[in-house]
């Protein structure tokens, strides 16, 4: 078995900083590249990023939508670009946010965790609420495969709080109950466990107890309006496990190698100066 990717992540985060960059070829951003918004431009697109963040970056983070869009060939040109990150050394978070149950979800984790399919990644985003014992499934090609998974806890689009601020028969918040379920999965691991959660930077103040002994993803920074200050407000404990996202502020840099890589030099540096 490989070796876990809590461990990995780790490692990689103290080689090359906390940074994690998407991977979004969305079609305005195709545009300002001069490629063709079809799985072609997506595939090239991917590749790019690949070229410049390698060896720079902690973790990639393609989102499988933006690929998916193009059918079939755009899933092959995720498939190429998944496998050239990895090959690069780059960790590799999917974007796919999935969710279901039964033999559906144990489906879904074979297609992202299992080293035998051609989407595998290092991880993957899952969604909890058909309840979190669905999610056993993607946790079990975890700890088989050495992967991860980030589960959606506090997300920064305004909708999220409809759910995830509920509360359970229990009393307490259903963003609550699976921080807490998270945290349990995790507990007794060294460094961090594998399971991350999901927080975003633009979600205001939480008194949720975000100490799960594992990562923890951040987006909503850059262009979403978040920002090193939400950083420091929100992770101050936890810091040594956050994990900033962020898409456009660096993508936009593009399509030139070395302006992307210099884009992410300075977000990482930011980002890390932050949360050191």
């Amino acid at each position: 078995m490989t070796e876990p990717f809590g461990q990995r992540l780790w490692n990689a985060v103290a080689a090359h900083g906390p940074l994690c960059v998407g991977i979004d070829p969305h079609a305005s951003l195709l545009e300002s590249w001069g490629l063709p918004d079809d799985a072609a431009g997506a595939e090239r697109f991917g590749r790019t990023v690949v070229e410049a963040l390698a060896g720079r970056v902690a973790v990639v983070k393609p989102q499988s939508a933006f690929f998916e869009r193009f059918g079939a060939a755009g899933v092959a040109a995720l498939e190429r670009t998944v496998a050239d990150a990895r090959a690069a050394g780059l960790l590799v978070l999917l974007d796919v946010k999935r969710g279901d149950i039964g033999t559906t979800a144990a489906a879904y984790a074979q297609a992202y965790l299992d080293p035998t399919s051609p989407l595998c990644a290092d991880a993957l985003t899952v969604s909890p609420y058909l309840g979190f014992g669905s999610l056993q499934p993607f946790l079990d090609a975890a700890t088989a495969h050495g992967g991860g998974v980030f589960v959606l806890a506090l997300t920064s689009n305004p909708e999220g709080p409809q759910v995830q601020h509920a509360r359970t028969a229990e009393g307490r918040t259903v963003a609550g109950s699976m921080l807490s379920a998270v945290a349990a999965v995790n507990a007794g691991q060294s460094p961090q466990g594998s399971i991350g959660v999901v927080v975003g930077a633009t979600i205001g103040d939480t008194a949720e107890d975000l100490a799960i002994n594992g990562p923890l993803l951040v987006p909503g920074l850059g262009a979403q309006g978040g920002g090193a200050d939400d950083l420091r407000r929100l992770f101050g404990p936890v810091a040594p496990h956050v994990l900033p996202s962020v898409s456009r502020e660096i993508l936009g840099a593009g399509p030139d190698p070395a302006a992307l890589a210099d884009a992410a030099a300075r977000a990482g540096d930011l980002y890390a100066a932050v949360l050191r």
